[in-house]
C-alpha cells in the first residue's frame, strides 16, 4: 500500500485514476482547485464517488498557492505523485494565456520542488499529443525532435518536460512524462468533442466540424489510459546507459527520466467518429463545416512501441465500445430525476 498524492482528481482522468489507485489499496490524496473552467457540479459529482472509499481524502487546493502546496508534501510524505492538474484546451489558451503559465508553469515547479524535497519515489506527469505541433512524420515518436508547437497549451507541456528532466538530472528525481491521445469516455470534459456532439445532437442543434471533417484523431478510451498509468507507476525510470549527449534521444536520458506516448495507436477520421456516435445515439447530426481553428493539429497518431515493450502495454478499447459506454453515462447523468 502506497500514498499517492493526484493532482487534478475532479478532472476527468484524475478522478478515473484516483479510483483506480483506491480498488488496489493505495491510499490516495486527490488535490485540485475546483476551478470554473468547466461546469463545477461535474467536478463535485466526480468526488462524491470517491469521498466515500477509505483510503481517500481531498484537498481543495490550487498548484500556483507555493505554500500551501509545500506544506501539503511536508505533512503528507507522499510515496508517488501523478501530476493531472492543469489548465487544459488548446483553444482556450489563444484568449487566455495567462491562466496556462500560472498553473501550468508555475504549479508545476511546485509540484517538482515539493517531490524533491520529500524523498518522492517517482513523479509522473501529464503532457499531450499537443507537443508534436507543427509536425507530420506519423506515426508521432517519442524519440523525435517536438520543438515546433502550435498553441500555448502545447508549450507549456513541452516546458514541463524540460522542467522535469532538468530536476531529474540535478536531484536524480525519477519522472516520467506521458504524453495523452484524444481521451475519451464516460464522466469525460463537456469541452471535449464528444461531449459536444453527443449535447448537440441529442438538443437538435448543428455539430460544429473543423477542417471540414478531415480531422484524424487517436482516440484513447479512458480505462486504456488509466491501466497505462498504474503500470508505469511502479515502473521507476532508470538512467540510459546508451544515451549520448552526440546524438540524444529527446525520451531518455543519462538522467532518470522517460516520456512515453499512450495512445491507442489507431488513429481515426472524425467522419467515422461522428457515424459512430450517430450510431449509439440513434439519430443523424446536422453537421456545420468549418475550417481548421488556430492551434489545432490535423491529425495525431502514436507510437507506443517503447510503453509496449517495457510494461506490456496496449490499449484495447473500440471506438464502438467507448463511444457507447460514453453514451450509456451521458443519458444517465444527464437524465436523473
Amino acid at each position: 500500500m502506497s500514498k499517492i498524492l493526484v493532482t487534478g482528481a475532479a478532472g476527468f482522468i484524475g478522478f478515473h485514476l484516483s479510483g483506480k489507485f483506491l480498488a488496489r489499496g493505495d491510499r490516495v490524496v486527490g488535490l485540485d482547485n475546483l476551478n470554473d473552467y468547466y461546469d463545477v457540479n461535474l467536478k463535485l459529482d466526480r468526488l462524491k464517488q470517491l469521498e466515500p472509499v477509505d483510503g481517500f481524502r481531498f484537498a481543495r487546493l490550487d498548484l500556483s498557492d507555493r505554500r500551501d502546496i509545500l506544506s501539503l508534501f511536508e505533512n503528507e510524505k507522499f510515496d508517488y505523485v501523478v501530476n493531472l492538474a492543469a489548465q487544459a484546451g488548446v483553444r482556450h489558451s489563444i484568449t487566455n494565456p495567462y491562466s496556462y503559465i500560472e498553473s501550468n508553469i508555475s504549479g508545476f515547479i511546485n509540484v517538482l520542488e515539493g517531490c524533491r524535497h520529500n524523498a518522492v519515489k517517482h513523479m509522473v506527469f501529464a503532457s499531450s499529443s499537443s507537443v508534436y505541433g507543427a509536425s507530420t512524420r506519423m506515426p508521432f515518436s517519442v524519440h523525435d525532435n517536438v520543438d515546433h508547437p502550435v498553441s500555448l497549451y502545447a508549450a507549456t507541456k513541452k516546458s514541463n518536460e524540460l522542467m522535469a528532466h532538468t530536476y531529474s538530472s540535478l536531484y536524480g528525481l525519477p519522472c516520467t512524462g506521458l504524453r495523452f491521445f484524444t481521451v475519451y469516455g464516460p464522466w469525460g470534459r463537456p469541452d471535449m468533442a464528444l461531449f459536444l456532439f453527443t449535447k448537440a445532437i441529442k438538443e437538435g442543434r448543428p455539430i460544429d466540424v473543423f477542417n471540414y471533417g478531415k480531422m484524424r484523431r487517436d482516440f484513447t478510451y479512458i480505462d486504456d489510459i488509466v491501466n497505462g498509468v498504474v503500470k508505469l507507476i511502479d515502473h521507476l525510470p532508470e538512467p540510459d546507459p546508451a544515451w549520448s549527449g552526440a546524438r540524444h534521444d529527446p525520451a531518455s536520458s543519462f538522467a532518470p527520466y522517460r516520456i512515453y506516448n499512450i495512445g491507442n495507436n489507431n488513429p481515426v477520421d472524425l467522419e467515422t467518429f461522428i457515424a459512430v456516435l450517430e450510431n449509439r445515439l440513434g439519430k443523424k447530426a446536422v453537421k456545420n463545416l468549418l475550417p481548421i481553428q488556430p492551434g489545432d493539429i490535423p491529425a495525431t497518431y502514436a507510437d507506443i512501441d517503447d510503453l509496449e515493450r517495457e510494461i506490456g502495454f496496449r490499449p484495447s478499447t473500440t471506438i464502438e465500445y467507448g463511444i457507447g459506454k460514453f453514451v450509456e453515462w451521458y443519458n444517465q447523468y444527464y437524465c436523473r430525476a
